[in-house]
């Protein structure tokens, strides 16, 4: 296919009626361009509706231009999904949005991420895991995705900026349009540090029918989710709905059975989420996907560091030892001394037990 340009791919994103399926499908009747040379009855006779049709024959290429121009006045960038910087894991997806709108920097798309979703509501103690688990993962070399709501969702973008951490926001609305108002300030500093994505126009205001749609950009763009504090019936369950259907991780933070905001996540649990309670047990999960860089890390840990060089299992004695422990005596990289403990536990020299691991005698 020809390179589509930017014009014509925002036109065929506000042509009514017309999804991602069905551009797949006209792509297979050969190049995209050819479409606007087409009459409205040679474009019914590709299976095209009459309307859809109509509106591809009357484009406004003026009001096209002036809203390509409006962007690069608010400093958004426009990511198609033709575009060499369009996310690659956002693209396995079945419904992938056509037109990226971005703030901030774009070269975050395509780098490892996890998202955090849980309760706008959450309790004091679930937004301190929220911040704590963002900035562990941040530290790990991970990006921090999540919506920008009140909440869980704020606490785990402040956790990923703590420390000059990276991380998205994926809106409901435009990327000009900040909501709900109290992130002002939060929305900034994404924007100065991090990255604002939305499938929708500049302009566009919060409506209810967005954040599902918003959702499924989320779980998207990341190699998993982890829920943090959920109701039954919530938004975040919707997300990690949207991880399951599009094969990505799940995470969930179990909590105490008295309380409703545990609720979602032991959902999860019982579906088969993995049981979280340290950052590693994410680690471990991810480390081994070639999409991620950890994978390289893993790599290494694996070629380069001999047994009587291995400063983990020097720092492991019999008692049981956390990770951060390890961390702390190894003065390694948290994803290293990870990927080094499911090296050590495949080769049975060392074992995972509750708080941490031990080494084992034969070892």
């Amino acid at each position: 296919m020809s390179q589509l340009s930017l014009s014509r791919c925002m036109a065929l994103y506000l042509c009514k009626g017309l999804g991602l399926s069905s551009i797949k499908a006209l792509m297979d009747h050969g190049d995209l361009n050819h479409l606007f040379n087409l009459n409205t009855d040679e474009l019914k006779n590709l299976g095209l509706a009459e309307s859809v049709a109509v509106q591809l024959v009357k484009v406004d290429w003026q009001y096209i231009d002036a809203l390509i121009s409006h962007c690069e006045t608010l400093s958004i960038a426009i990511v198609s999904y033709f575009d060499s910087r369009y996310p690659p894991l956002l693209k396995q997806i079945c419904t992938a949005p056509l037109l990226l709108f971005c703030r901030g920097n774009i070269d975050l798309l395509v780098k490892p991420q996890i998202a955090i979703v849980g309760s706008r509501s959450a309790t004091a103690t679930g937004l301190e895991i929220a911040a704590e688990f963002s900035y562990q993962l941040t530290q790990s070399g991970l990006v921090v995705t999540s919506g920008l709501a009140r909440g869980v969702d704020g606490a785990a973008h402040k956790g990923a900026l703590a420390h000059l951490g990276e991380t998205i926001a994926v809106l409901g609305t435009g990327t000009d349009i900040i909501y709900p108002k109290r992130h002002q300030q939060l929305y900034q500093q994404i924007i100065e540090h991090g990255l604002v994505v939305s499938e929708f126009l500049p302009g566009t205001l919060a409506k209810a029918c967005n954040f599902p749609r918003r959702n499924r950009i989320i779980s998207g763009l990341s190699l998993g989710v982890l829920l943090v504090e959920a109701e039954i019936k919530s938004g975040s369950l919707i997300t990690a709905r949207y991880a399951l259907e599009q094969n990505r991780e799940v995470f969930a933070i179990p909590g105490s059975i008295k309380n409703p905001l545990s609720q979602g996540g032991h959902f999860l649990l019982k579906q088969g989420a993995k049981l979280t309670e340290h950052v590693s047990d994410i680690l471990e999960e991810v480390s081994f996907l070639p999409e991620n860089s950890l994978y390289t890390i893993e790599s290494m840990a694996k070629n380069d560091i001999s047994q009587e060089d291995c400063r983990v299992l020097q720092n492991l004695g019999f008692e049981v030892t956390s990770v951060d422990t390890l961390t702390q005596r190894t003065q390694w990289p948290v994803e290293k001394v990870v990927a080094r403990l499911l090296d050590l536990e495949l080769e049975d020299k060392v074992e995972r037990v509750l708080n941490g691991y031990i080494k084992l005698a034969r070892g």
